[in-house]
């Protein structure tokens, strides 16, 4: 993992066309903007972790779902 220090208004860049931004420092608390190409997702971890659950739990498939497609199959054969 790359550490990086930065005070508010600066930025790193990530790859040719990612930048972000340290836009405000409260606390224990840090906003960034990020600045990216709209083919790229940018998630909070949380959210990304959310949505691999999501993805997973529905590709997932039902036993009785695949029995089913059997049975047709073999219907038609």
């Amino acid at each position: 993992m790359l550490v990086i220090t930065r005070k508010p208004g600066e930025r790193i860049t990530i790859g040719d066309d990612i930048v972000v931004t340290v836009i405000e420092v409260k606390g224990s608390l840090v906003r960034l903007g990020v600045d990216a190409p709209r083919s790229i997702s940018i998630h909070r971890q949380e959210i990304f972790e959310r949505i691999q659950k999501q993805n997973l739990e529905a590709s997932g498939i039902d036993v009785s779902d695949l029995n089913m497609a059997v049975a047709i199959l073999n219907k038609i054969q």
